[in-house]
């Protein structure tokens, strides 16, 4: 099935089966499998309301989520089945995403899991999603530059279908664990991204200003897909206030941040689907313009930065055990990033403990493909090379990394 652009996404999921009866006992992707009925009739609701893409009901069905619930080795199983009920009620006639969403483990120095790891997870989940013949991925509701980097990277390892990704923030585009998600735009994009959204946490209005960042350095077209507003408890309960003519007001103005995949996250139901269907009815839409061309777009996990393409590495830190000092003593230098020599894979582990300390990019300076991919790896941010790799293994690592070259 060809994509064609705008595309109206679905409502929500989690809390629309709580109306219906899901009570939080069970993992939700265990209940939807005991009652396919429950999200085969509301994926038709949000069909004929006007969604183009379906979310498959596997929001916690990776590997880690799954086996916090008691459920192990049948993560592939889990996704295929879960995926078929979708593609069940699509019935052929809209777009199925297979969902993927945070494992909640954090990568060294801030966790104990790898990066390898947390591909891994993922790609079983991947290959019960292609298994089922989903028609694309969306990566959601992510937290992390670490999960959403290593889901991404599944994907590509098993896939060549397009993928979604959507990090969810404050109204200042802040991640819970303080990212940025300018900077997760910049990293997901060059690691080839189709599309880069925001879902869950604000309502529509709040959103308004972080998509509008984003327009400044996307590439790919973007995807909003805000709450019912901010929950609130009223006796005993979360409920959403936000009616849904807050979100046809705000259309226009996600269509002009460059905004071309329209949705609803928790709180929402058909009646938002209906109202984004109408304000899209002859509004044009603005394909990806960024308005940085020449210079180099690095990132952090906190900030971008615009270098220019004429910049070269000034000092070059050595590993040593005065390392962590070495880079808060570059911080203040005129440099426009930070050049650190890496030797071998005892250098690249050095510098993943120390990396929070350099607050401006990295260029690495390697001669080893193996150590400048671990690197690669363990860097939450987007990397610039200097030496002497070949031409082909650089690319290949620009391709899956976003390195810089």
């Amino acid at each position: 099935m060809e994509i064609y652009l705008p595309l109206i996404l679905d409502g929500a999921t989690g809390t629309e089966l709580q109306k219906i009866g899901y009570t939080g006992e069970i993992c939700a992707e265990q209940w939807v499998l005991d009652n396919p009925d429950s999200i085969i009739g509301l994926q038709k609701r949000y069909i004929h309301a006007g969604s183009n893409v379906v979310y498959t009901p596997t929001f916690g069905g990776n590997r880690v989520k799954l086996e916090e619930n008691g459920i192990f080795n049948r993560t592939s199983e889990y996704n295929r089945k879960l995926a078929g009920l979708s593609k069940e009620a699509a019935n052929g006639k809209v777009l199925v995403a297979g969902d993927i969403a945070p494992t909640g483990l954090f990568v060294t120095p801030l966790g104990t899991a790898t990066f390898d790891e947390l591909v891994e997870a993922y790609e079983e989940q991947v290959d019960g999603l292609e298994a089922a013949g989903v028609d694309l991925f969306v990566i959601e509701t992510m937290m992390t530059l670490s999960d959403a980097r290593a889901a991404i990277t599944a994907v590509k390892n098993r896939s060549r279908k397009p993928v979604i990704v959507s990090f969810t923030c404050d109204e200042r585009g802040k991640t819970l664990t303080g990212g940025d998600v300018e900077a997760a735009l910049v990293i997901l994009q060059s690691m080839g991204a189709d599309v880069f959204g925001l879902n869950c946490s604000v309502g529509p209005k709040d959103m308004v200003p972080s998509l509008a960042r984003l327009s400044r350095y996307a590439e790919v077209p973007l995807a909003a897909k805000p709450n019912a507003g901010k929950p609130k408890m009223v006796g005993g309960k979360t409920v959403y206030v936000c009616d849904p003519s807050e979100f046809e007001e705000c259309i226009p103005e996600y269509a002009k941040c460059g905004v071309q995949l329209f949705g609803g996250c928790c709180g929402t139901d058909e009646r938002y689907l209906e109202v984004i269907r109408k304000a899209l009815e002859g509004l044009e839409m603005k394909a990806p313009d960024p308005k940085v061309k020449d210079k180099l777009i690095c990132a952090t996990e906190k900030k971008v930065f615009e270098i220019d393409q004429s910049a070269r590495c000034g000092k070059i830190i050595e590993v040593t055990n005065d390392l962590a000092d070495d880079l808060e003593e570059e911080n203040e230098s005129s440099d426009p990033f930070i050049s650190v020599r890496l030797r071998d894979m005892a250098d690249a582990e050095a510098l993943t403990d120390d990396m929070y300390e350099m607050e401006k990019p990295l260029c690495i300076v390697c001669e080893d493909p193996e150590v400048l991919e671990r690197m690669l790896k363990n860097y939450q941010g987007r990397a610039l090379y200097e030496g002497n790799i070949e031409k082909g293994i650089l690319e290949r690592f620009s391709k899956k990394y976003g390195l810089i070259y």
